[in-house]
């Protein structure tokens, strides 16, 4: 029962990946459909990112209030919703609308799972779990460019969102295999509240942290394809489309790797090689000229080396800061998170649109900087507290 259990939870961070990584892959060929300007690309994820803000700091109540199984049922449920409005949207304003749902649905899901795994299972299985993430993101991206090569982006969005229906199908059929959760209630009702956890030591340089690496992370969500339909020639729609999920590929590998060696290594320095593999991603990208070669390997370098940073950083709050606050911490981590993914794409889509694509990697090695900083600050906090 309890691989069984497991087995659906995996399944359920295919589904939050699924989403994701689609406005990205297909902004360049909706950007010309709905005669927008490029930088409207991160109004869209704006409020994608809101809407999931407002979910994750309202996940330690939900936690409270309802079982973990139901909060993945019914967010599973908004995001379809959303990718099907998405898959209508014939003008810009219908994607800002249907956006709600599509944000809504992620922040409290991803909270609760991840409060559940570091509270039950190990560094390993975080990772892993998070590998699966890695999987739903990087599937859409060729699910879009099959849609731009056989069809419309449209239905790149609709064929999204049967998959994820066949997964809300299987989370539904699994409900009773949730025989943890009166454990995993009783954490959440002991659990302290979001005021008491921000006067925890450690826990706002970790929240700060957290916002850099989502911004660098969202950054490359968004406008990988944009960096290489702008930086590159010769490209076809679909290629650009499918360079999409680089980033998606290496998050994947780098949580592949580090869920076979967490556990020996432990999460600080996962977070520690981690940074420096991303570090010289960003250096590839930042080699000049109009091949793509380069730049291909950078940003699944780059992806590889942030693929261990969120869930090592997720995984820590129970050790860090105590069962007591965990739920708090990580649920404040994932507002953090997508502050981070929120408003840092927009403001980069302002940047390119008045400097150039090009900028992008140093934009990247700004936040992987700031990561690096404030996460070694909260280390040294907490070990003050110690």
């Amino acid at each position: 029962m309890g691989s069984l259990l497991l087995a659906v939870i995996y399944l359920a961070f295919v589904s939050l990946g699924l989403p994701d990584s689609l406005l990205g892959s297909a902004w360049p060929v909706m950007q010309t459909a709905m005669e927008v300007p490029s930088s409207y690309a991160g109004y869209v994820s704006m409020t994608i990112a809101f809407m999931t803000i407002i979910s994750s700091l309202m996940s330690p109540r939900l936690m409270q209030k309802f079982a973990t199984k139901w909060i993945v049922v019914v967010s599973i449920s908004l995001t379809v919703m959303g990718l099907i409005g998405f898959s209508c949207s014939s003008q810009y304003w219908m994607l800002i609308l249907f956006a709600l749902p599509y944000g809504l649905g992620a922040g409290s899901v991803d909270a609760a799972l991840n409060h559940y795994v570091a509270n039950h299972y190990s560094s390993r299985v975080m990772n892993f779990l998070h590998c699966f993430y890695g999987l739903g993101a990087v599937i859409s991206p060729n699910i879009m460019a099959l849609a731009l090569r056989y069809a419309h982006w449209n239905e790149g969005y609709r064929w999204t969102a049967y998959v994820q229906i066949g997964i809300l199908a299987v989370c539904i059929l699994s409900l009773p295999l949730w025989t943890k959760e009166s454990q995993s209630e009783e954490d959440a009702g002991k659990s302290a509240g979001i005021m008491d956890a921000l006067r925890v030591p450690g826990v706002v340089l970790t929240l700060i942290a957290f916002f850099a690496y989502c911004a660098g992370e969202a950054t490359c969500f968004l406008w990988t394809s944009s960096y290489f339909a702008g930086t590159k020639e010769g490209l076809s729609q679909e290629m650009i489309a499918s360079f999409g999920s680089l980033i998606f590929g290496g998050l994947m590998l780098g949580r592949l790797i580090a869920g076979f060696i967490s556990n020996r290594v432990g999460d600080r320095k996962l977070i520690r090689v981690g940074l420096i593999v991303e570090t010289f991603g960003i250096l590839l990208v930042l080699v000049p000229g109009s091949q793509y070669y380069t730049a291909v390997i950078g940003f699944l370098m780059i992806g590889t080396g942030m693929g261990p940073i969120y869930p090592s950083i997720q995984h820590m709050a129970p050790a860090n800061f105590g069962k007591k606050y965990s739920a708090p911490v990580i649920g404040l981590q994932m507002a953090s998170a997508y502050i981070g993914s929120t408003f840092m794409p927009t403001v980069f889509g302002f940047i390119q649109q008045n400097v150039g694509i090009g900028i992008m990697p140093i934009y990247l090695l700004l936040f992987a900087a700031l990561n690096f900083v404030f996460l070694e600050l909260a280390y040294r906090a907490i070990t003050l507290l110690d």
